[in-house]
């Protein structure tokens, strides 16, 4: 179990750290306007994957049926008529989000965005199937060598163009290495089959998540585009970095615990009493991963705005600690979500995330009166605590899962989140309240810590290896 668990953090991880390092060396290599242009490009191609995310990789993972290799030549016949029709959409969205945007001169980049979908469509899927049988290798070196060509590739596309292309050209190249280390990896021939019946099982497994990646798209860049129209480039390549900074160590966490937990989880067999202490691990696992976040970003988030990007970015230093707050809030959903999407009840994470979505009108709102950042991320926070609850209720009334032994992990880490928000407030001077910021300080420590200790079902996981036995 650990060599899985190492296998799949270290290669998420260094993936992450990738694509991390390159963010930040375009960002400090070219002007804070230009990243905002090239912060565009990931919103772009959100806007088509949520237009088309039917979760065909986590389907071949989940059924029981994943070995078959009829089902898998059909999934990837789906996948590569979904990759075609992708690219053509952002053909046509090209022009029209960038005149929404106010950047008609970038309209050719996004069509050359159109690339990523097409080649995203002919990926070999034996690096997904294959972790059915806790086998991640394959997958980890294909999101991991894409990455490292990425940043390789920053300094000499810098001396090449120096602007926003940098950004477009290590994107593309990173699509196409993807590509090809995903058929490099297989162990299996690649097939493509154009079959109705598995087409049809694929959207009823899939259409809630295809509307969830809707919501998603909001969620992830809803407020974005808001500040983009709104307040321009510079503010968004603010935003942008600190979802940079907040979001992406969280997502490769939590895209571990749910491949690693997922397979258990899926298990036909599996008896009542495993499923709910694997499940209490999974939900606990996103609960460690927020906190976790939240304590990287306040030591180490200041010094690297700092050091490594220009002065520019200061603006960035007070927002990074509620951008870590909701982005903790946001990645505790995970765990719901995943045992949810374990017994095939794949739209519990599109209701949860829907809260989120019904508040970026309000944010639109807020930024078109004037104000700025700060306030744009406290309305999203407010959503993904709703979102929150809603997952949590979904979880009991529909699977039927027990809360009983999460009520003092829950507890004991928003107890910690809101102290912290309340020292963020008095120690920015928006709320002039007479506490004394140390004892503060020391509060969300103590806190911290009794959250740390409360996560007691991960790790009785952890520790009893016959418990994780089927």
């Amino acid at each position: 179990m650990f060599k899985s668990v190492l296998l799949l953090l270290s290669g998420n991880a260094f993936s992450a750290l990738m694509l991390l390092i390159r963010n930040l060396l375009v960002a400090r290599l070219i002007s804070v306007s230009d990243y905002g242009i090239a912060a565009t490009f990931a919103i772009s191609m959100a806007m088509v994957e949520m237009m088309s995310n039917l979760g065909l990789q986590q389907m071949i993972v989940q059924d029981k049926d994943g070995e078959d290799p009829a089902l898998q030549a059909g999934l990837q016949g789906f996948q590569a008529l979904r990759g075609v029709l992708s690219s053509l959409i952002l053909l046509l969205l090209a022009h029209p989000l960038a005149m929404f945007l106010g950047v008609p001169h970038v309209a050719w980049a996004y069509q050359a965005m159109a690339l990523v979908p097409l080649m995203n469509g002919f990926m070999h899927f034996d690096v997904f199937r294959m972790q059915r049988q806790m086998r991640y290798l394959p997958h980890m070196l294909t999101v991991s060598v894409p990455a490292l060509v990425s940043v390789l590739l920053v300094w000499p596309l810098d001396r090449l163009f120096g602007d926003y292309r940098v950004m477009l050209f290590a994107v593309l190249a990173q699509s196409m290495m993807t590509l090809v280390t995903s058929h490099l990896t297989a162990k299996s021939r690649y097939r493509i089959r154009m079959d109705r019946q598995i087409m049809g099982r694929g959207l009823r497994f899939g259409w809630p998540l295809l509307i969830n990646g809707m919501l998603l798209f909001i969620v992830f860049h809803g407020e974005k585009l808001v500040v983009g129209r709104e307040l321009g480039m510079a503010k968004l390549a603010i935003l942008a970095m600190g979802f940079t900074l907040t979001l992406t160590p969280t997502l490769v966490v939590s895209r571990s615990v749910q491949s690693f937990f997922l397979p258990q989880l899926s298990r036909p067999d599996l008896p009542p009493e495993k499923f709910t202490m694997i499940g209490i691990a999974a939900v606990e696992a996103n609960l460690l991963n927020g906190l976790v976040q939240v304590a990287g970003i306040m030591l180490f988030g200041p010094l690297l705005v700092q050091w490594v990007l220009n002065t520019n970015y200061g603006e960035l230093v007070p927002l990074l600690l509620f951008l870590s707050i909701l982005h903790a809030v946001r990645v505790f959903k995970a765990g719901p979500a995943a045992v949810a999407l374990a017994c095939a009840q794949t739209d519990n994470a599109m209701w949860a995330n829907l809260c989120r979505v019904l508040t970026v009108p309000l944010a639109w709102y807020a930024a078109a009166q004037g104000y700025g950042l700060t306030t744009v991320v406290w309305i999203a926070l407010g959503g993904e605590l709703c979102g929150f609850a809603v997952a949590l209720i979904l979880l009991r009334r529909r699977v039927g899962f027990d809360l009983r032994p999460l009520r003092g992990p829950v507890i004991a880490c928003f107890l910690f989140l809101t102290l912290l928000f309340l020292y963020g407030l008095i120690s920015q001077g928006i709320l002039p309240l007479p506490i004394n910021l140390n004892l503060l300080a020391g509060l969300c420590i103590a806190t911290f810590g009794l959250a740390l200790f409360m996560l007691g079902g991960l790790r009785r996981y952890v520790l009893d290896r016959k418990a994780r036995r089927p």
